[in-house]
C-alpha cells in the first residue's frame, strides 16, 4: 500500500446510476405519543445531502479526482437541491430532468444521535429516461479513466449490460455496485462490488468461512466478471481474483458511528485506484481504509484526500526499519489485520552485494511485507569462523534498513531462524542461494501450516565469502 493517495486531478471518473437526496431531520425526543407507543420528535433542523450515485461522485471529488455524474432527477425541489449541491462541489453533471416524476428522497429522523425512522419517497425511473441516461453516459466515455455504475435498483440502470459493453469497447475499467439484479447482467465489469447481503442473495448461506472462496469463484465465473469485491461490514472486505486466489482485508479498527454510504465511498475509491492504473489488490486496500473512515461519520458522507492520506500514513512505514523481536510480532500482527502477506528471509548479510539486493527485491514481490532476519555477531562467528563478521550487526542492519524492498530487520542470536519462524509464522519463507526447497532451514515447519517455501536466484559470481577472500589475498 502506498504512503498516500496522489491528487487525482488528472484522473477523471465517470459515475452513472440512481441519484437520490438523503434528508436528515434532527430534534429532541422527550415523550411518547398519546396516539401510539412511538416517540415524538420535535424537529429543529433539517440537512440535505447527495445520496446514491451522487454520493459516489461527491466522494470522487473529495478524494481529489475529477468526476462527471450521469443520472436522472425530477423537475422538483429535491432535484434542484441535488443539482445545486453537485455544482457547488465542482462535479460535472449531465442529468436527465423528468417532468411529473419525483426525485427519490430518503428521509431520516434522528434524535440524540440515534436514527429512529426512515421514510422513502420514490418511484421507478421511467424506461425512456433510463435509455437516455445510458445514451448520455456513453457520450462521456472518451474522457473517462474509469466508470462506476451505481445501481440502486431505482430504474436508472435498466440495461447495465449495454453500458458495460460500450465501456469495454473503450477499454475503460468498470466498477459496478449492484443491488439485486442477477450478477450476470454486469458481465465484463472489471470489479463487481456487492455487499454481504447482495452476495448472500446470489450464492445462498455459507456455513463456514472456508466455503466462501469456492462459492465466490463459481459466481465470478458464472457472472463473467473479471473480479469481485464483497464488502462485509465489520468483517472488512474480500477480493476474489479471476485466477481463483482471494484476499481478505479485515475492517480498519475504528469506532463505527454509521455505515450509511460506506459502499459508495468504497466504489469511488476503487474507481480512482483503477483509473490510476493500480492493481485490484492495491485499490481494494486503499478503499477499505476509506470505507472505515466514513463509518466514523454521521449519515451519508464523503472522505477527503487529507483524511485518507493521514490514515494511510498512520498505518504505513512508521514501523519500518530495525525492530526487536517483540516489536516485530506486534507490527506483523497489525499488518495481518490489514490482510497483508508476510515474507521472511534470513542470513548473515556481512558484506551486502548485488546478489543480496537482487534476491531481496525478488522476495519482496512475493508478498506485501518483507522481514529480513539477521544473525547476530556471535552466531556469524560460529557459522563462518574467526574474522567474521567483517561488519558489526549495527552496520549490517543499517544497510539493510536502507533498501526499499525491506520492511523490517530483526536480529536473532541462534544459529538458525527456526525459533523466530515459529513466532512469526510467515506466509512465505524465501531463501537465496544454491539450495533446494527441501534444504531450506525451517521450510518443513512453514509447510506444516500451509506456508510457501521459495528458493530465489542469486547473481552469479556474487558471494560474501569470495569477496572477503579476494580482499585478503589482494
Amino acid at each position: 500500500m502506498p504512503h498516500r493517495l496522489p491528487s487525482g486531478s488528472a484522473v477523471h471518473v465517470l459515475v452513472v446510476g440512481d441519484i437520490m437526496l438523503d434528508r436528515y431531520q434532527y430534534g429532541e425526543t422527550t415523550r411518547l405519543s398519546q396516539e401510539a407507543p412511538v416517540p415524538v420528535v420535535r424537529v429543529d433542523s433539517t440537512e440535505d445531502r447527495p445520496g446514491g450515485a451522487a454520493n459516489v461522485a461527491l466522494n470522487v471529488v473529495s478524494l481529489g479526482a475529477r468526476c462527471t455524474l450521469v443520472g436522472a432527477v425530477g423537475n422538483d425541489d429535491a432535484g434542484r437541491t441535488i443539482t445545486q449541491m453537485l455544482n457547488a462541489a465542482d462535479i460535472e453533471t449531465d442529468l436527465v430532468v423528468i417532468d411529473d416524476w419525483p426525485t427519490a428522497v430518503k428521509q431520516r429522523v434522528v434524535s440524540k444521535h440515534q436514527q429512529l425512522l426512515r421514510t422513502d419517497f420514490e418511484a421507478s425511473t421511467p424506461a425512456a429516461a433510463a435509455r437516455e441516461v445510458a445514451e448520455r453516459a456513453q457520450q462521456h466515455f472518451r474522457k473517462a479513466d474509469a466508470l462506476v455504475v451505481e445501481d440502486y435498483d431505482k430504474g436508472a440502470i435498466r440495461d447495465p449490460q449495454a453500458i458495460v459493453d460500450a465501456a469495454r469497447r473503450r477499454r475503460i475499467p468498470i466498477i459496478a455496485d449492484p443491488k439485486f439484479k442477477p450478477f450476470a447482467q454486469y458481465r465484463g465489469v472489471s470489479v463487481l462490488k456487492p455487499n454481504r447481503r447482495e452476495f448472500r442473495k446470489a450464492v445462498g448461506f455459507w456455513p463456514r468461512e472456508s466455503d466462501l472462496p469456492a462459492r465466490a469463484r463459481a459466481l465470478v465465473d458464472f457472472a463473467g466478471v473479471d473480479a469481485m469485491v464483497v464488502t462485509r461490514g465489520s468483517e472488512g472486505m474480500t477480493l476474489f481474483e479471476p485466477d481463483g486466489s482471494h484476499l481478505h482485508i479485515p475492517a480498519v479498527p475504528v469506532d463505527v458511528y454509521d455505515e450509511t454510504g460506506a459502499g459508495d465511498t468504497v466504489a469511488a475509491t476503487l474507481g480512482i485506484g483503477l483509473a490510476l492504473g493500480w492493481s485490484r489488490r492495491k485499490s481494494a486496500r486503499i478503499a477499505n481504509v476509506a470505507g472505515g473512515i466514513v463509518c466514523t461519520k454521521v449519515g451519508t458522507a464523503a472522505v477527503t484526500l487529507p483524511e485518507l492520506n493521514s490514515a494511510l500514513a498512520s498505518e504505513e512505514r512508521p514501523d519500518h526499519g530495525y525492530v526487536s523481536r517483540p516489536q516485530l510480532l506486534d507490527v506483523v500482527a497489525r499488518a495481518r489485520s490489514r490482510g497483508q502477506r508476510i515474507v521472511f528471509t534470513n542470513g548473515c548479510f556481512d558484506i551486502l552485494h548485488a546478489g543480496h539486493v537482487g534476491y531481496l527485491d525478488e522476495a519482496r514481490k512475493l508478498g506485501d511485507r518483507l522481514i529480513v532476519a539477521v544473525n547476530d555477531d556471535a552466531s556469524v562467528r560460529r557459522l563462518k569462523g574467526a574474522g567474521r563478521p567483517v561488519n558489526r550487526l549495527e552496520r549490517r542492519t543499517r544497510v539493510l534498513e536502507g533498501l526499499s524492498s525491506v520492511d523490517w530487520v530483526v536480529a536473532f542470536d541462534e544459529d538458525t531462524p527456526e525459533a523466530l519462524l515459529a513466532e512469526v509464522r510467515p506466509d512465505v519463507l524465501a531463501k537465496g542461494g544454491d539450495y533446494t526447497e527441501e534444504e531450506v532451514v525451517g521450510g518443513d515447519f512453514v509447510r506444516t501450516y500451509g506456508g510457501d517455501v521459495r528458493v530465489l536466484s542469486l547473481i552469479e559470481d556474487c558471494s560474501t565469502s569470495a569477496i572477503v577472500e579476494s580482499i585478503r589475498s589482494a
